[in-house]
């Protein structure tokens, strides 16, 4: 089985919960918040937690490698205002510590916003800049940038700004992408009627050797609205073509898939059904 597929499952109760829906859903791969996602600071993961937390990976057969824990949605790298980029700074580097406690290799996030207070390219600076301290405090831990539909002042809709970010980076080897589908296409990209082009453009412009991970979403808004609204998989605009020809190519093999698809009672069901593409 070369594709690793699974859904953002509840942590609720503890972390330690995560791998347990995870299988119960029949995933390989999955993504989880390490923490409250609408709290600025989370309570400290306890030793049990931990202990837990990796016992129940291993029972089910989750390896690191495969699981993309996601940051609080209140995090913004890009902030224009220092007191705003202090605190933003301060979170994520809380987030990729506890993600080194708990033994995994990934951290996805949004890259943030300009709140059109600075220009792009300086909201992306503070991103790369954000990156650069806290790998300097952390080990082990890969920063994953994930595209944006370019919603309002959100940075990191266009692949040359994922490039930029990447390109100010000073360590290479623990920065990379996740491609979430619906924002790809609400961001402009036809993966639909030009996917050979899109990807090669994706390969000329980033690469796939920073490709860490994919949010594997259909989606409810046209092609380059800049509004990111989830679908569940065969009732969006990507269409059951799309899925089947994603499933097939050898370009996302050996990364964590993850659906963030709005009704979760079907996740089994659709993870299923991706698998029958294979």
């Amino acid at each position: 089985m070369k594709k690793y597929i699974g859904a953002h499952v509840s942590a609720s109760g503890g972390v330690d919960n995560a791998p347990v829906n995870a299988h119960a859903i029949g995933a390989n791969a999955f993504a989880l918040f390490t923490k409250n996602q609408r709290q600025w600071v989370g309570k400290p993961l306890t030793a049990e937690e931990i202990d837990h937390f990796k016992a129940n990976c291993q029972r089910y057969g989750f390896d690191a490698k495969y699981i993309l824990p996601h940051d609080s949605y209140l995090i913004n790298l890009g902030h224009p205002e220092a007191e705003g980029l202090a605190k933003s700074r301060a979170a994520f580097l809380d987030e990729m510590q506890r993600c080194e406690q708990l033994g995994l290799k990934l951290l996805n996030f949004h890259p943030g916003s300009h709140l059109r207070a600075i220009s792009i390219e300086e909201s992306l600076d503070r991103v790369a800049e954000s990156i650069n301290q806290v790998l300097d405090k952390t080990a082990g831990v890969t920063a994953v940038i994930e595209n944006t539909a370019g919603q309002g002042s959100n940075v990191g809709n266009e692949f040359w700004q994922l490039r930029y970010i990447i390109d100010r980076v000073d360590d290479k080897s623990r920065v990379g992408v996740c491609l979430d589908t619906c924002h790809t296409y609400s961001a402009g990209y036809d993966i639909v009627t030009q996917y050979d082009k899109v990807f090669d453009e994706f390969e000329q412009t980033v690469g796939f050797g920073y490709l860490r991970g994919i949010h594997l979403n259909e989606t409810k808004k046209t092609l380059g609205s800049h509004v990111d609204r989830h679908d569940s998989i065969g009732q969006g605009l990507l269409g059951m073509d799309f899925f089947r020809r994603f499933m097939k190519d050898p370009r996302f093999d050996n990364m964590p898939i993850v659906l963030e698809t709005p009704d979760e009672s079907r996740w089994a069901d659709e993870i299923a059904l991706l698998r029958s593409f294979e």
